[in-house]
Protein backbone atom coordinates (compact mmCIF):
# COMPACT_ATOMS: atom_id res chain seq x y z
CA UNK A 1 0.00 0.00 0.00
CA UNK A 2 0.88 3.38 -0.57
CA UNK A 3 0.95 5.66 2.24
CA UNK A 4 0.14 9.17 1.75
CA UNK A 5 -0.06 11.85 4.70
CA UNK A 6 -2.84 14.04 5.67
CA UNK A 7 -2.30 17.05 7.25
CA UNK A 8 -5.81 18.09 9.50
CA UNK A 9 -6.55 21.41 10.90
CA UNK A 10 -9.30 20.87 13.68
CA UNK A 11 -12.51 22.24 12.39
CA UNK A 12 -14.58 24.60 14.83
CA UNK A 13 -18.41 25.01 15.19
CA UNK A 14 -18.57 27.77 12.36
CA UNK A 15 -15.51 26.13 9.67
CA UNK A 16 -15.00 22.42 8.77
CA UNK A 17 -12.35 20.26 9.02
CA UNK A 18 -9.63 21.04 6.76
CA UNK A 19 -7.55 18.63 5.25
CA UNK A 20 -3.75 18.76 3.22
CA UNK A 21 -2.47 15.98 1.29
CA UNK A 22 1.51 17.35 1.75
CA UNK A 23 2.63 15.32 -1.13
CA UNK A 24 0.27 16.18 -3.63
CA UNK A 25 0.28 19.84 -4.43
CA UNK A 26 -3.20 21.50 -4.90
CA UNK A 27 -4.91 18.46 -3.21
CA UNK A 28 -6.86 19.45 -0.47
CA UNK A 29 -10.33 18.41 1.16
CA UNK A 30 -12.45 19.23 4.41
CA UNK A 31 -15.74 17.83 6.30
CA UNK A 32 -18.26 18.92 8.45
CA UNK A 33 -16.91 16.11 11.22
CA UNK A 34 -13.33 14.43 11.30
CA UNK A 35 -14.59 11.27 10.19
CA UNK A 36 -15.96 13.01 7.17
CA UNK A 37 -13.21 14.90 6.31
CA UNK A 38 -11.01 11.43 6.48
CA UNK A 39 -13.24 9.79 3.93
CA UNK A 40 -13.35 13.32 2.02
CA UNK A 41 -9.51 13.33 2.02
CA UNK A 42 -9.56 9.61 0.57
CA UNK A 43 -11.53 10.68 -2.51
CA UNK A 44 -9.46 13.57 -3.20
CA UNK A 45 -6.28 11.92 -3.23
CA UNK A 46 -8.05 9.21 -5.53
CA UNK A 47 -9.53 12.30 -7.64
CA UNK A 48 -6.26 13.93 -8.02
CA UNK A 49 -4.23 10.92 -8.78
CA UNK A 50 -6.75 10.02 -11.62
CA UNK A 51 -6.31 13.48 -12.97
CA UNK A 52 -2.80 13.40 -12.74
CA UNK A 53 -2.57 9.67 -14.51
CA UNK A 54 -5.10 11.16 -17.48
CA UNK A 55 -2.75 14.02 -17.51
CA UNK A 56 0.41 11.65 -18.26
CA UNK A 57 1.83 13.07 -15.50
CA UNK A 58 3.97 11.45 -12.46
CA UNK A 59 2.73 10.57 -9.00
CA UNK A 60 4.84 11.48 -6.40
CA UNK A 61 5.97 9.13 -4.02
CA UNK A 62 5.16 9.80 -0.21
CA UNK A 63 7.37 11.59 1.69
CA UNK A 64 7.60 10.17 5.55
CA UNK A 65 5.48 11.31 8.23
CA UNK A 66 8.34 12.99 9.98
CA UNK A 67 8.96 15.71 7.20
CA UNK A 68 5.33 16.98 7.10
CA UNK A 69 5.31 17.25 10.94
CA UNK A 70 8.75 18.95 11.07
CA UNK A 71 6.58 21.83 8.38
CA UNK A 72 6.23 25.51 10.41
CA UNK A 73 3.08 25.75 8.11
CA UNK A 74 1.24 22.54 9.67
CA UNK A 75 2.21 23.69 13.32
CA UNK A 76 -0.77 23.04 15.27
CA UNK A 77 -2.77 20.51 12.49
CA UNK A 78 -3.16 16.73 13.58
CA UNK A 79 -1.71 14.26 10.78
CA UNK A 80 -2.88 10.75 10.02
CA UNK A 81 -1.74 8.63 6.64
CA UNK A 82 -4.56 7.54 3.85
CA UNK A 83 -3.35 4.46 2.49
CA UNK A 84 -4.07 3.83 -1.54
CA UNK A 85 -4.25 0.46 -2.89
CA UNK A 86 -0.87 0.77 -5.53
CA UNK A 87 -3.17 -0.39 -8.44
CA UNK A 88 -4.52 2.66 -8.59
CA UNK A 89 -1.06 4.25 -9.58
CA UNK A 90 -0.49 1.80 -11.82
CA UNK A 91 -1.59 2.51 -15.70
CA UNK A 92 -0.53 -0.47 -17.58
CA UNK A 93 -2.79 -2.21 -19.95
CA UNK A 94 -4.09 -5.45 -19.12
CA UNK A 95 -5.57 -8.21 -20.85
CA UNK A 96 -9.07 -9.71 -19.63
CA UNK A 97 -11.44 -12.07 -21.43
CA UNK A 98 -15.40 -10.92 -20.97
CA UNK A 99 -18.17 -12.35 -22.57
CA UNK A 100 -21.04 -10.21 -23.70
CA UNK A 101 -24.49 -11.39 -25.36
CA UNK A 102 -23.96 -10.79 -28.99
CA UNK A 103 -26.92 -7.82 -29.06
CA UNK A 104 -24.56 -6.12 -26.62
CA UNK A 105 -20.91 -7.17 -28.29
CA UNK A 106 -22.47 -5.41 -31.46
CA UNK A 107 -23.67 -2.24 -30.48
CA UNK A 108 -19.97 -2.02 -28.56
CA UNK A 109 -18.83 -2.18 -31.97
CA UNK A 110 -20.81 0.43 -33.63
CA UNK A 111 -20.09 2.85 -30.64
CA UNK A 112 -16.44 2.21 -31.10
CA UNK A 113 -17.08 2.32 -34.46
CA UNK A 114 -18.52 5.43 -34.57
CA UNK A 115 -15.87 7.04 -32.29
CA UNK A 116 -12.78 5.48 -34.27
CA UNK A 117 -11.50 3.75 -31.14
CA UNK A 118 -11.35 0.05 -30.38
CA UNK A 119 -13.97 -1.83 -28.38
CA UNK A 120 -11.10 -1.76 -25.27
CA UNK A 121 -10.69 1.93 -25.95
CA UNK A 122 -14.41 2.53 -25.84
CA UNK A 123 -14.64 0.38 -23.06
CA UNK A 124 -12.12 2.62 -21.03
CA UNK A 125 -13.90 5.81 -22.13
CA UNK A 126 -17.17 4.66 -21.32
CA UNK A 127 -16.13 3.60 -17.71
CA UNK A 128 -13.99 6.64 -17.05
CA UNK A 129 -17.12 9.42 -18.42
CA UNK A 130 -19.58 6.80 -15.61
CA UNK A 131 -16.96 7.31 -13.42
CA UNK A 132 -17.05 11.00 -12.62
CA UNK A 133 -20.71 11.02 -12.95
CA UNK A 134 -21.00 8.87 -10.40
CA UNK A 135 -22.83 10.54 -7.40
CA UNK A 136 -20.70 10.28 -3.84
CA UNK A 137 -21.43 8.38 -1.77
CA UNK A 138 -21.13 10.71 1.28
CA UNK A 139 -22.24 13.81 -0.06
CA UNK A 140 -24.81 13.21 -2.78
CA UNK A 141 -22.59 15.22 -5.11
CA UNK A 142 -21.31 14.43 -8.44
CA UNK A 143 -17.82 13.03 -8.31
CA UNK A 144 -15.55 15.32 -10.59
CA UNK A 145 -11.77 14.66 -10.87
CA UNK A 146 -10.19 17.38 -11.74
CA UNK A 147 -6.64 18.67 -13.36
CA UNK A 148 -4.10 19.01 -10.36
CA UNK A 149 -3.23 22.21 -11.02
CA UNK A 150 -6.36 23.35 -9.76
CA UNK A 151 -7.52 22.77 -5.91
CA UNK A 152 -9.38 19.10 -5.93
CA UNK A 153 -12.62 19.47 -3.88
CA UNK A 154 -14.65 16.03 -2.81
Amino acid sequence: MMKYTIAIEPGTRKTAWGVVAPDLPGCFSAGDTLDEAMANAREAIEAWIDAVIEDGGEIPKPAQLQKHYANPEYNGWTFAVIEIDPARLDNAAERVNITLPRRVLARLDAIAKAHGESRSGTIARLTLEADTQQPSRRSGKRRQARRPSRLVRV
